[in-house]
């Protein structure tokens, strides 16, 4: 793209143009590597207090020099624009932001998976959901303010605001005292192969750590059990089931 430029500082407007959004992807993965080193240094519950604090710093600067160069103000954190949108259309946004989540994760799995085979796009996957949930439960825990042993209740809370939650349908059922069972009553993965005549996508073992994982970073006494979730046989309305229970 950049043939005979020897400096970015040469390109065209275009080019430069490209170069800025190409700025972002290095931005977004240079977080990451920082925070995947820190958790290899120092432990996972370490880096995800650190990662908290350099978010909050870094993206307080970012957002208030971007909103500066191109005439934006901030509102508790919050670029102005996205307040003066219209509800549906806030709505809207989210939902789409959560879809590209979903759709950057496919993409990531359907890569691997053309250059590597299934099964090693199956185990990265897993690996991936190892890291990416505590991550998500930390993330959730800060903006609601759960304390470190959130018991079933701050699950039952953290389940609605995880990214699935923006994209598919959900559920909890047979609440009691010491335990609840959480349904995946639409998902969009599976709804999608279930069009196109194709079997469930067998995404129990990504299931057995994605769950897990993030009951215990809500609070580590709470164990995960699977009802029934893909390659396994499931009712026509949920595609998994888990079962969250608690010992005092």
């Amino acid at each position: 793209m950049y043939e005979d430029i020897s400096k970015a500082s040469e390109l065209s407007h275009e080019q430069t143009a490209h170069f800025i959004i190409d700025l972002f992807n290095r931005i977004i993965v240079h977080h990451a590597l920082w925070f995947n080193e820190v958790r290899h240094q120092m432990g996972m519950e370490k880096a995800l207090a650190l990662l908290h604090e350099a978010t909050s710093a870094s993206y307080a600067i970012q957002m208030k020099h971007l909103g500066a160069l191109l005439g934006f103000s901030m509102v508790e954190g919050v670029p102005a624009p996205l307040l003066e949108m219209a509800e549906p259309a806030l709505k809207e946004l989210k939902e789409r932001v959560a879809k590209n989540w979903l759709v950057n994760d496919g993409i990531w799995f359907q890569t691997i998976e053309s250059h590597e085979g299934m099964n090693e796009a199956k185990r990265c996957n897993d690996s991936c959901w190892a890291h990416f949930s505590p991550f998500e439960a930390h993330t959730i825990k800060q903006q609601l303010g759960l304390p470190e042993a959130a018991g079933l209740d701050g699950l039952k809370r953290a389940l609605g605001f995880r990214v699935y939650e923006s994209i598919n349908v959900q559920s909890i059922t047979e609440e009691k005292q010491d335990s609840f069972v959480f349904q995946m009553n639409e998902c969009r993965v599976q709804q999608a192969r279930k069009r196109r005549g194709l079997d469930d996508y067998p995404c129990k073992s990504a299931g057995l750590v994605e769950y897990g994982y993030f009951a215990r970073a809500i609070d580590k006494r709470i164990e995960t059990n699977c009802i029934g979730c893909p390659p396994d046989e499931h009712p026509d309305d949920w595609f998994c089931a888990w079962k969250f229970s608690i010992t005092s």
